[in-house]
């Protein structure tokens, strides 16, 4: 406790000096739990829009991940009801659980063949109801307020289509998308003619209302018998999806009318059954549980089971990146302040050689003047780790009432900007234990050459 004494008491002998070892420490201190915090706003932010939208576990037929979205019909689950019923009954899972629903990807060719173009497009068919209510997770209270699914209060066969697809077909009028400009070339008449077959599948579909409705396209799919169906829809809204590349190809519909495109009358079938728990922490109980159910109840269908991480790749992917970033500027700041504290240790070394000398003669030992030192380095290091510590967390507060917005990788509207301190105690206490423990080891090679001296070299010191 005497050295604690004596240290602090050298460290204010020479105040100016020890306020800026000090100034630099804090600001290191808050500049990385400043950016810790919004990596941890962009983690929380991230997760939340996926599971918000692909729920937490997915369980799949087997290989359907891998193969599946090139030919859905071949990976349908059968009997998905009854896996739901006995999932939602399930005495380990029911707790955990707040939806329970299918989902079927699809994939076909949409064209507005008044206009004579189409494209290709992958989608989803979805329960619209249990969509709404995924929508409403945010276990890590974000300031967000989702709306319900453009398809809600609609009948079975509206659809709800990317930007991008409604620009290739040319429905940005009668949508009423802003900066979606048409081609102005003219089109040949071989091309804004629909091909034979397609045209003949789709008058079975056209009613006299439908074809009066300027929204209304075309999908053309291959069912589960490999034969072309197609289905006619009236296109509620264009929606902007975040990444180009799903924007110019996504088009989502009701359930029931994506299965009867892919099924027609045969069972109905979904390529995937979505669950979305209470907390992420439960993935690794559920999946166990879900694994054990897969292999007795359910071990005459080949399923698998996959987490939102695995099905959004750019989840990991951002997380990495900004781990490594955060990695990457707690080195730099660290390097700082090892050469900061080492700076006023070695000018605190000099400056007391005499110092030093006395007190090794009147029978100091080395490792007592080592320990005097270290423990300078150590209260530095502590101090600036606190007020680092506290200072951040009042930063925090500001920039989370400040308003500001921003837009995360695969949103399309702004959110606010927070910056997550309070509460992240693994943070905190590992940054203020990183900045300690470099405060020590800065204090520590000027302490060792403080502790070397001879008593007659340092005494006749000037």
């Amino acid at each position: 406790m005497k050295t604690f004494s004596l240290a602090l008491r050298n460290l204010l002998r020479n105040r100016r000096r020890s306020l800026a070892t000090l100034i630099a420490m804090i600001i290191g201190a808050s500049s990385i739990l400043l950016f810790g915090g919004y990596s941890r706003n962009i983690t929380y932010g991230l997760q939340t829009g996926f599971v918000q939208r692909s729920g937490h576990l997915q369980i799949q037929h087997k290989d359907f991940f891998l193969y599946g979205y090139g030919n859905p019909a071949a990976y349908g689950i059968a009997d998905y009801q009854r896996i739901i019923d006995i999932l939602k009954q399930d005495p380990v899972l029911k707790p955990m659980l707040t939806v329970v629903t299918p989902t079927l990807q699809l994939s076909g060719i949409a064209g507005n063949f008044a206009a004579g173009v189409s494209r290709t497009v992958v989608g989803s068919g979805v329960v619209v109801g249990d969509q709404n209510e995924m929508r409403k997770w945010n276990d890590y209270d974000f300031p967000l307020y989702p709306k319900p699914l453009a398809l809600t209060g609609t009948n079975q066969d509206t659809a709800v289509i990317g930007v991008g697809v409604a620009r290739v077909l040319e429905l940005c009028g009668p949508l009423k998308i802003a900066n979606c400009p048409q081609s102005p070339k003219k089109r040949e008449a071989s091309e804004q003619r629909a091909p034979d077959d397609i045209a003949a599948l789709s008058a079975l579909e056209k009613t006299d209302q439908a074809s009066s409705n300027d929204t209304r396209i075309e999908m053309l799919a291959a069912n589960v018998h490999g034969a072309p169906n197609v289905v006619g829809l009236i296109v509620a809204k264009a929606e902007p999806q975040g990444m180009k590349e799903f924007d110019d190809m996504y088009i989502g519909l009701h359930l029931a009318q994506a299965q009867q495109l892919i099924y027609g009358k045969a069972t109905p079938q979904a390529t995937a059954i979505v669950l979305q728990l209470q907390h992420t922490g439960q993935i690794p109980a559920a999946g166990a549980r879900l694994q054990e159910l897969l292999n007795t109840t359910f071990k005459d269908q080949v399923l698998e089971i996959q987490d939102f991480a695995t099905l959004n790749p750019l989840y990991g992917q951002s997380i990495a990146m900004f781990g490594a970033i955060f990695s990457f500027i707690a080195l730099l700041i660290g390097a700082i302040v090892l050469f900061t504290v080492g700076n006023t240790m070695s000018m605190a070394v000099v400056e007391r050689t005499v110092e030093i000398g006395t007190l090794r003669a009147i029978g100091l030992r080395r490792g007592g003047i080592r320990r005097l030192f270290i423990c300078e380095g150590f209260l530095l290091g502590l101090i600036g780790a606190v007020v680092g510590v506290l200072i951040s967390l009042l930063l925090s507060v500001v920039v989370n009432h400040s308003g500001l917005t921003w837009t995360p990788p695969g949103w399309v509207t702004p959110v606010p900007l927070t910056v997550h301190v309070w509460g992240e105690n693994g943070l905190m206490l590992g940054s203020a234990l990183g900045l300690l423990l470099v405060a020590v080891l800065s204090a520590w090679w000027p302490a060792n050459r403080a502790a070397r001296m001879m008593i007659v070299d340092a005494l006749r010191h000037v």
